[in-house]
C-alpha cells in the first residue's frame, strides 16, 4: 500500500512539473518572429525621462527597450521580448506596461539634445554597466530619485499629468494602422472545390394534392306510409280453375283399338 502511494505521489509530480515549465513559454501560432538585428558590439542604452528604469537603444531605426530584466521589440503590431539584445525571441501576447510611459517624439529630443525646451545632457550607458547594475538601479529608485535624468532645469511632472499623459499615449496607440489591422478578426474564405459531375438522380415526379373530398350529403330517408294490409278474399268469390281428372273425354290424342 505505501509503495503505490509514493509511486501515485511520483506520477504526479512528473504530470505537474513539465506543466508549470511550459507555462512560462511564450507559444504563438501562425505568427512570424521578428528579423534578426546585426550590431557589432553590444548597444548602448540611455534611460527615458519620466521613467525609472525603462532604457531605450537610440541608435537604431526600430524601437528596442530594455526593461525588468527583458528586451522589448514592437514589429508590425506585435510585441516580442527576449533576455538577449541579439536572438531569442519569443511572442508576447500584451502590450507591456512601460510602454505608455515613453514619450513618442524622444527620437527627435534625443538628436537635439533638446528635452522640452531644456538641455538634455543624457548619459549613455553601456550594455555591460546595465546588465549589471539595472536590478539595484530598479530597487532603489536610482533614476527617479535624481529627479532630472540629465536635463537642466528640468521639474519631474505631477502624477496626475503623467496618468493624463498615458491615457493619451494609450488611445494614440490604437488608432495606429498595423494595431487595428491585428484587431480586426480574420476571416478565413472558403476554399473553392472542383465541381465534380453528379449523377442525374431520376427526377422526382410531385404527386398532385388530393383535394379533400366533400361529404356528399345523404338523402334522409323518407317515412314509409304503411300499406293497408290486403283484406283476404272471401271464398267463391273467384272460381279456382282445378284441372280435370280422369281421362279425357274423346279428343284427338285418343288412340282406338
Amino acid at each position: 500500500m505505501k509503495q503505490l502511494l509514493v509511486g501515485t505521489i511520483l506520477l504526479g509530480l512528473a504530470i505537474v512539473v513539465p506543466t508549470a515549465t511550459m507555462a512560462e513559454v511564450d507559444i504563438s501560432v501562425g505568427i512570424s518572429l521578428p528579423p534578426p538585428i546585426v550590431f557589432e558590439a553590444p548597444p548602448d542604452v540611455i534611460v527615458m525621462p519620466d521613467t525609472n528604469d525603462v532604457y531605450v537603444v537610440p541608435d537604431i531605426d526600430v524601437d528596442m527597450f530594455f526593461w525588468n530584466g527583458w528586451w522589448w521589440r514592437l514589429w508590425e503590431g506585435h510585441w516580442y521580448r527576449s533576455h538577449y539584445y541579439n536572438r531569442g525571441w519569443g511572442y508576447y501576447r500584451n502590450v507591456p506596461s512601460f510602454y505608455f510611459d515613453i514619450e513618442p517624439g524622444w527620437r527627435g529630443y534625443y538628436r537635439d539634445h533638446n528635452w522640452y525646451g531644456h538641455r538634455w545632457n543624457y548619459e549613455r550607458i553601456p550594455n555591460q554597466r546595465l546588465e549589471q547594475n539595472w536590478k539595484s538601479w530598479r530597487n532603489n529608485r536610482h533614476w527617479e530619485r535624481q529627479g532630472t535624468w540629465g536635463i537642466q532645469g528640468y521639474q519631474p511632472r505631477p502624477q496626475q499629468q503623467r496618468q493624463e499623459l498615458r491615457h493619451q499615449r494609450q488611445e494614440q496607440y490604437q488608432q495606429r494602422p498595423e494595431v487595428q489591422k491585428q484587431r480586426q478578426p480574420q476571416v478565413q474564405q472558403p476554399q473553392k472545390q472542383e465541381q465534380q459531375p453528379q449523377a442525374q438522380q431520376p427526377r422526382q415526379v410531385q404527386q398532385p394534392r388530393q383535394q379533400p373530398q366533400e361529404k356528399v350529403q345523404q338523402p334522409q330517408r323518407q317515412p314509409q306510409v304503411e300499406q293497408p294490409r290486403q283484406q283476404p278474399q272471401e271464398r267463391g268469390e273467384q272460381p279456382q280453375h282445378s284441372q280435370p281428372q280422369g281421362k279425357p273425354e274423346g279428343g284427338e290424342g285418343e288412340h282406338k283399338k
